[in-house]
This record gives structure tokens, sequence and C-alpha cells, in this order.
């Protein structure tokens, strides 16, 4: 009897063991390391041109050259189907901190600005930052910290000077006293355009007078005339920050009575249609290129810093020195 009892006991355990056995999963649990670990992130999807949200805060449209840049970037966002939120400044550095806080605001993916002067931005540019949102300088630097923006696009301007220099120099093989129409005190272009020239101008030229005409037509003729006033025939030169202002000398020249470009040699920066005409009509000598249509390398720069790729600090332009000598063969071809 006492052996059955044991039969039994052992028959029940072995059934219990296989019941144990078909229950249990086929795979091996989670160590405690697998269990803790986090999930993998998903791959943030890459931005396109048509997703790309841009808040570009233009400083105005006071040259030739600030008409076509506005149209370039305008036309190319169009072209590659960017959305593009656009504001004019009129000049005014507090229009441009305004619209770019106002972008910021709007949450766009990139913000582009041509900054007005180089001095004033640390603070909206940090605000800019905070928010994640990277900055593009076109055209004109910043005196900013380097990692407040993400690159500049655009001219070397004190090479532009340099140029100029080099080609006043050519124009005035015995010397002689120059006049300087300066840009826009404080920005970028005239800061270094005028450093620039002074490193190759030669020792037997002087420059009698320097006074802004703030990049414009208008203040360029208003300040030319001023100098002719004072000086008369004893200026043999004109180097001007842009061709604009130089236009506008040239108007004051004529109306002086002497001969743009020959009575008074007239070196300036641009390269705009304007200025070629004036070389074909015989009124300006020389004319170093500053290229306004940054729209396509623009919006191709801001895609790649919003995905996350590396793009160098500064994105040079590729830039000529023109001549009357070919001024109407290249006319024609000329896109501003």
């Amino acid at each position: 009897m006492k052996g059955s009892k044991i039969l039994l006991v052992v028959v029940i355990l072995a059934t219990l063991a296989a019941l144990v056995g078909c229950a249990a999963p086929t795979a091996a649990p989670a160590t405690s390391e697998e269990a803790a670990a986090p999930a993998a992130p998903a791959e943030q999807a890459q931005k396109t041109y048509k997703d790309l949200v841009v808040g570009y805060a233009q400083l105005g449209a006071e040259s030739e050259w600030r008409t076509a840049n506005t149209a370039s970037i305008q036309q190319a966002a169009e072209e590659l189907g960017v959305t593009l939120k656009f504001s004019d400044a009129q000049q005014k550095q507090e229009n441009q901190i305004k619209a770019i806080r106002s972008f910021i605001a709007q949450g766009v993916d990139v913000i582009g600005v041509p900054p007005v002067v180089t001095t004033g931005w640390e603070t909206v540019f940090q605000e800019a930052k905070d928010a994640g949102i990277p900055i593009i300088l076109v055209d004109r630097r910043a005196d900013v910290p380097e990692d407040l923006y993400a690159t500049y696009l655009g001219s070397d301007f004190v090479e532009e000077g340099r140029k100029a220099g080099n080609e006043m120099n050519k124009l005035l093989p015995e010397g002689g006293k120059i006049v300087e129409l300066v840009g826009t005190v404080g920005s970028a272009p005239a800061t270094d355009r005028f450093s620039g020239f002074r490193e190759t101008m030669a020792p037997n030229i002087e420059i009698i007078d320097s006074q802004s005409g703030d990049f414009t037509r208008a203040k360029g003729k208003e300040v030319m005339e001023a100098f002719l006033k004072k000086y008369g025939a004893e200026i043999t030169a004109l180097y001007a920050h842009n061709d604009d202002m130089a236009l506008g000398a040239i108007q004051a020249i004529e109306e002086f009575g002497l001969k743009p470009g020959t009575d008074i040699k007239i070196v300036s920066i641009d390269a705009v249609r304007g200025a070629f005409q004036a070389m074909v009509d015989g009124k300006l000598n020389v004319t170093v290129e500053c290229n306004p249509l940054l729209g396509p390398q623009f919006y191709e720069l801001a895609l790649k810093v919003v995905n996350g790729e590396e793009v160098p600090k500064w994105v040079p332009s590729e830039e000529s020195v023109y001549y009357p000598d070919n001024a109407a063969e290249i006319l024609p071809t000329r896109q501003y």
C-alpha cells in the first residue's frame, strides 16, 4: 500500500513538470541591460526646398545692385518652391531687427540677412540661436561671435578695395588728387572698401576729401557737387564705393562743365548695367564687380544648414574687373 502511494506521487510530479515545460516561452527572457535600453530614435526626415520656410530681412533698395539682389532672392525662391517671408528694412537697422524677431515668432527654418551696419546684432542673433533658427549673413558681415551665425555668403570687400586701388594707380601713373565717395557709414562694404583701397593706392596719389554718399545715386550727386564747389578742377579722379554713387557723381561733373572719365577719372565698384553703359559712353573708366545674384547659392546653403550639413564659415563670390574696351560687348549679357 505504501509503495502504491509513492508511485502515485511520482506520477503526479511528472505530470506537473510536463505541463510547466509546455507553458514555458520559446524565446530567452531579456537581460536587465536590454530591458533598460531605450528604443532607437527614428531618423529625422531631411527637408527639401518645398519644405523650407525662409525669412529674409533685406536692408533696402538703395541701388541697382540691391534691386538685382532682391530679385535674385525672390526669383530663386519661386523657382525652387521655397516659402519666402520677405521684409524690406528701408536701410534702417531697427527695421531689420524687428523683421528678424517677427521671423523668430513665426518659427521659420532659417533667416537670411545683409546687415545694414556691422554692429548691434548680438542680442537678436542670440534670440534666433536660442530658438534654434540659424542665421545666414548675405552680402554683408556682422561683428558678432562666429557661433551666432551659420555662414557668410558674399564678397571680399577688402579685396574689392584693393582692386580699385590698383586700377586707380594705372589711371594715374604720375599721381594726382582724388576724392572718395564712401558707402553707408559703419557698413561692412564701406569700411572694407575704404581700407582695401588704401592698401594698394600709390604714394603719389592723395585723397583730398572723403565723404559718405550712403550708396545712393542722389546722395552721390549731392556730395560730388560739394567736392566740385570746394576743389573744382583740382580733382583728378574719383573713387566711388559703388556704381550708383558714381553715376550720380557723373551727373554732377557734367553739370559743372567737366568731362567724367576724361577730366576726372572714375573707378567704382559693383559692375551694374548702368556702369557698363557709362563705360560705353566714355564716362566711367573702371568698375570692379560685386555679384548680387546670390539667390541660388543662398538657398543651397540654407537647405544644407537646416539639414545639419557642414558648410564653410565663408562662401566667397567670384568676381571680375571691367573696362570700357569691351563694355559694349558685355552689356547685353548683364543680368543686373
